[in-house]
């Protein structure tokens, strides 16, 4: 309590009235129960690009990943791309000697030969539907040519998923990327649009990047994926957590699987065009790695920037409120992807992001 002859500070009733612009709750990243809902009524209904058909070139040959904690295959059989669930497989990847045993899941190849699933036994939508038009932007560029997987990494962050998936719709992070203040930050990177599409999915229109501004980089022109001018920068963000970034010469897939409220694996990928020259791939994994590898210049700090924001708002932390309450024509500082993702993600569990605890259903309160 304040003395008979203090007073509070000037700003102490402004810190307390609720913003009047939009917000969500700090209980949306770190609350036990809000993480269970998310596996049940997200991860288990959406469709999940679990790997690539490069990892998978022979019959028989198989890749492993767990969705919403059930441990899920793909194999590359003579009908095709298979999955199942609830497998006694664990290594990450091989080549089957027999008969897979197992539930089979809903299981696509769309989108630059990704390899799609879903837990749900009964998929309103097709992967094409599911997507809604977010990799139109590249889709001359993926689906001209096969592609090829080329650089994998992960990393295991005590943050939340969301968190991750944020740098991709906020501006305020990118400050930190010495590399992107000096290469791109002009007038036609901030006039960039954040697009939104249906089921929480978000874009980020192009841009020409200005590699040789940069000292020991060079102009990546000649290696632009097909039908894609030189030098240009796309970004689509899919919910709930996944992304893919093309610049130029170089493909990257982020993938999430959350491991707790405040913990989540990040699986990083990079693809060339599988008839690359050997000279040819080694640019384009110098190119790759020099930005996204794990000692480039961009990846490592926005991993930092989540990782510090994973302590401040980790479980049992003061709840907050995170603003998106910027409005700035659809452009790159606007928090319209923030406010879309956060939208689609309220309608999924069926609550208010502000107030998520409000009307979360109850088989997944605590007792």
């Amino acid at each position: 309590m304040y003395g008979r002859n203090s007073m509070p500070p000037r700003n102490r009733v402004n810190w307390l009235k609720k913003p009047k612009v939009e917000y969500i709750s700090s209980e949306c990243y770190n609350n036990h129960d809000v993480y269970l809902a998310e596996q049940e009524m997200i991860f288990s209904k959406v469709w999940v690009p679990m790997c690539h058909m490069s990892e998978m070139y022979e019959l028989g040959d198989f890749r492993t990943t767990s969705i919403a904690g059930v441990p899920v295959i793909a194999v590359n059989t003579n009908q095709g791309v298979r999955a199942y669930r609830d497998t006694h497989i664990t290594q990450p990847a091989g080549t089957l000697s027999g008969p897979i045993e197992g539930d089979e899941l809903h299981c696509e190849v769309k989108h630059g030969q990704m390899v799609w699933v879903t837990l749900d036994p009964n998929p309103t939508q097709d992967v094409e539907q599911w997507t809604a038009g977010a990799f139109d932007c590249i889709a001359d560029a993926i689906d001209t040519e096969e592609l090829e997987v080329f650089h994998y990494h992960k990393a295991i962050i005590d943050t939340n998923y969301k968190l991750w998936h944020d740098t991709n719709s906020e501006f305020y992070h990118d400050f930190m990327h010495y590399f992107n203040r000096v290469s791109g930050f002009n007038d036609e990177y901030f006039a960039r649009k954040n697009i939104p599409f249906d089921n929480g999915h978000v874009n980020v229109s192009s841009f020409t990047v200005n590699y040789e501004e940069y000292d020991g980089f060079e102009d990546r022109g000649e290696l632009s994926f097909p039908n894609l001018p030189p030098n240009q920068w796309y970004m689509v963000d899919l919910f709930p957590g996944f992304n893919f970034n093309l610049r130029g010469s170089a493909y990257r897939s982020d993938t999430v699987t959350p491991l707790g409220p405040n913990k989540v694996l990040i699986e990083f990928k990079g693809y060339g065009l599988r008839k690359d020259t050997p000279e040819e791939r080694q640019t384009r994994i110098k190119h790759h790695n020099s930005i996204w590898g794990p000692f480039g210049r961009n990846l490592h700090e926005d991993l930092i920037g989540v990782a510090g924001q994973g302590t401040t708002m980790r479980e049992g932390t003061e709840t907050r409120n995170i603003l998106h309450g910027r409005h700035e024509n659809s452009t790159i500082h606007d928090e319209v992807g923030m406010r879309h993702y956060y939208g689609a993600w309220g309608d999924f569990l069926g609550v208010n992001p502000a107030r998520p605890l409000e009307h979360l259903p109850d088989v997944y309160q605590a007792a």
